[in-house]
């Protein structure tokens, strides 16, 4: 373990990924026109420029997605004790029929146990559940949680309905999920907003705005379908925790607040929007010393967590020393990096499995 970790706690990354080859191998296979249209989708999305440009990378950085040494040394370098690690979200194949789907989430949870098991004192994980199908959500995350013994489940923004030619999506306020809240809650499963994709489409195919533009939207649009719709105080123990810092939400949350102050639509929820942020859990994953302090400064500095987004080229190679750089006071630096994640029960595999029981 390495020498950086604060009051005795280990330093967590709560933002990692792993690709997992064997599952586009799987769904390639199960449903190829679905999977076809998936990659036409994200030609539409990025435009071609981007996906060239995308490609490169997850060939250039394809041994750190998917050789565990190399993740080692670098967490190593980065001065990481311990990652949480989630499948790419590329991974999600919200496309996906039923029975495939349920395959696809299983598979991935089982290929995130195995890597976890091959370093369990270095390394926990996130599974998968089909977004897309809210009736299987619940098997899903008890294969993840209870089976796999992984801390929860990462999830997208939104997901469409199979099938359907109007592309009618599933929000996360649709009440299909509330028996997934509910289990989540009562398994104490830390649920992973990451998006991937935005609803947006070719408005956004240069530039890269799919990415730099989407992924704030989307953290904003789907944290607000959590807070109108009344999901956070019908399951006041939910742990929900938002990639990219929550987008452009904690820090533009004055304007929820007056519509829930003048729109009587907008009262779904008990109490103020920004009041909730206090209940979200972020990551620090925000590029920018002043929008970290923002991020804080809106949500406390018990909701904020290290992330890093290892090792997409849209993360950081130097996450603890981006904390460090927003000039945080030591006892709100510590939080970030190691207490809020300890807090959580966020740790490695192996200290989970010594931790005594009742």
């Amino acid at each position: 373990m390495n020498t950086l970790a604060t009051d005795h706690q280990p330093v967590i990354d709560v933002h990692a990924h792993v690709l997992i080859p064997a599952l586009q191998q799987a769904v390639a296979e199960g449903d190829p026109d679905g999977f076809a249209a998936l990659q036409d989708l994200e030609v539409l999305r990025n435009g071609p420029e981007s996906m060239a440009t995308s490609g490169a990378m997850i060939k250039e950085r394809w041994q750190q997605l998917t050789d565990l040494d190399r993740r080692l040394a670098d967490m190593d370098a980065q001065g990481v004790d311990v990652q949480l690690v989630s499948p790419s979200p590329s991974h999600f194949y919200y496309f996906a029929g039923a029975e495939l789907a349920m395959t696809l989430a299983k598979q991935a949870n089982e290929a995130v146990r195995e890597l976890v098991d091959r370093a369990p004192d270095r390394l926990n994980g996130l599974g998968l559940v089909p977004l897309q199908h809210p009736h299987l959500m619940v098997e899903a995350l008890e294969h993840a949680v209870g089976e796999c013994g992984l801390q929860g489940v990462e999830i997208g923004s939104f997901a469409g309905t199979p099938g359907d030619a109007e592309r009618t999506t599933i929000e996360l306020s649709d009440p299909r999920l509330e028996p997934f809240w509910s289990r989540a809650e009562e398994l104490g499963a830390l649920v992973f907003l990451h998006p991937f994709g935005c609803s947006l489409d070719e408005r956004l195919d240069r530039f890269y705005l799919a990415n730099t533009v989407s992924q704030p939207a989307e953290n904003a649009v789907a944290l607000s379908h959590l807070i109108f719709s009344g999901v956070l105080d019908r399951y006041p123990e939910l742990q929900v925790l938002a990639a990219h810092g929550g987008g452009y939400l904690p820090t533009t949350i004055g304007r929820s607040d007056h519509a829930w102050k003048v729109r009587p639509e907008a009262r779904r929820c008990a109490k103020p929007p920004s009041s909730y942020l206090q209940r979200i859990f972020f990551d620090s994953l925000v590029h920018n010393p002043r929008e970290l302090t923002a991020l804080i400064e809106a949500a406390g500095p018990s909701q904020v967590m290290l992330g890093s987004d290892y090792p997409f080229d849209m993360g950081s190679d130097h996450p603890v020393d981006e904390v460090h750089a927003a000039g945080l006071s030591d006892a709100d630096a510590s939080r970030i990096l190691a207490g809020n994640a300890a807090r959580l029960g966020i740790t490695s595999a192996a200290a989970l499995t010594a931790r005594p029981t009742a």
